[in-house]
């Protein structure tokens, strides 16, 4: 969301900021509603101060007069009343068109429409070289019968899957690694939180109204949530926080659902884009002034597990056109996969500033008073893409899967992963 007095003071910045997004002008629209709003507010002050100038003269009138007054004081109310049907509908075209707008690029974010204006920060890592041709995860995974796909789509449709026996216990330690090493290194706050969220959480992180048609919703008007995110942002709904328990960070695994509603023909094959799939998520809440290397430190975090795993990768600063809604500055990791010979992404970093608590209502307690806290998100990483990563990384020519070192001890001291 969009504070209003930054567009009073700064109109053509903010139409500069949203041409960067390449977005027609909203300033002029904005203001004059708002400015609508406040001679709206004006009168009816007036109003309300004649009526309680009339009713004080109660007292001291005559019978005769006194029903004129009750006239008059009858006439002012609905006078009223009229100016309050107006503020209303005013109130909710300002809020449609403010929480409708997505956030202003930060002025380090490269100006573009689209990936094809994405900035290349580091890559990291050798890409590996097989002595035969690299196969596919989902052609590993079926060989070793281990991913099932086929009997997935007969139970729930198509971008679904099955995993079975070492895969299923791959996908487990990956995320119980990276839990680990966020939790016990970094310091994030595990949490385990709701899978169904309200209106008011999806709003709050920028799902809502804009992308329900990429959300799943049950009939009892709750939303099954596309990432952590969600949850773990709005454990600062409508609160004020100690601003001595900032900065705040939670990370949390949770399964996330994705209706993909924009991706038809697109990764139609495998896992890379699946209706449910699994992520650890990281979020911060911090004081403003901390929220830049906030970022910094968050996709180190993420980028750590690559390390670790000894995968090659590459990261990506975000064009002004190609960020996420509700961002003012993202980083893109995305991860080597041999099967198609580049790099996919495999976790966005993100600061949103104040977009998200103005959202919310998400404060902090300050010797300066109530303060918007600034919040970032960040995948730490996406499992199930981190599992593709690892199993076309890591395959052998005889099909079978090596484990990465450190997850060894993580699948019980298995060292391969092959037919059974």
């Amino acid at each position: 969301m969009h504070d209003i007095n930054f567009i009073r003071n700064n109109p053509d910045n903010f139409d500069k900021f949203l041409k960067l997004r390449f977005l027609k002008p909203h300033s002029k629209k904005i203001l004059d509603l708002d400015k609508s709003k406040r001679v709206i507010l004006t009168s009816s002050q007036d109003l309300r101060s004649q009526r309680k100038n009339i009713s004080s003269q109660f007292a001291s009138s005559q019978d005769s007069e006194k029903l004129k007054l009750q006239e008059e004081v009858h006439l002012i109310k609905e006078q009223i009343d009229s100016l309050e049907k107006k503020l209303f509908i005013i109130d909710e075209e300002i809020h449609l068109i403010l929480s409708s707008l997505p956030n202003l690029p930060d002025p380090e974010v490269p100006v573009g429409k689209d990936e094809d204006s994405n900035k290349l920060i580091k890559t990291i890592g050798e890409i590996p070289s097989f002595d035969f041709n690299p196969l596919a995860h989902y052609d590993l995974g079926e060989n070793l019968q281990m991913m099932d796909f086929d009997q997935a789509a007969k139970v729930s449709g198509s971008r679904f899957v099955y995993l079975k026996n070492d895969f299923a216990r791959l996908e487990r330690s990956i995320a119980n690694f990276m839990l680990d090493k966020h939790t016990t290194d970094f310091g994030y706050t595990e949490v385990n939180p709701p899978n169904l969220v309200k209106d008011a959480a999806a709003f709050g992180t920028g799902q809502l109204p804009k992308f329900s048609d990429d959300l799943f919703k049950t009939n009892s008007d709750h939303w099954l949530i596309p990432t952590a995110e969600v949850p773990l942002t709005n454990l600062h709904l409508e609160t004020i926080t100690n601003e001595k328990k900032l900065p705040a960070r939670y990370t949390a695994w949770t399964s996330c659902y994705r209706l993909e509603a924009g991706s038809a023909g697109r990764d139609t094959r495998g896992m890379i884009r699946q209706h449910q799939f699994s992520k650890v998520e990281l979020v911060s809440l911090v004081k403003p002034e901390e929220s830049n290397d906030e970022l910094e430190r968050m996709l180190n975090c993420a980028t750590s597990i690559l390390n670790d795993l000894k995968l090659s990768y590459r990261v990506m600063l975000l064009s002004s056109g190609d960020m996420g809604f509700s961002a003012k500055k993202t980083y893109d990791i995305e991860v080597w996969l041999p099967s198609e010979s580049k790099y996919r992404e495999i976790s966005s970093c993100s600061n949103c500033g104040d977009f998200q608590a103005r959202r919310m209502n998400a404060k902090y307690k300050s010797t300066d008073g109530n303060v918007y806290l600034h919040t970032l998100n960040g995948s730490g990483l996406a499992v199930g893409r981190t599992l593709i990563a690892i199993v076309e990384n890591y395959q052998n020519k005889d099909g079978s899967i090596t484990v990465p070192d450190v997850l060894v001890p993580y699948m019980g001291g298995k060292k391969t992963i092959c037919l059974k």
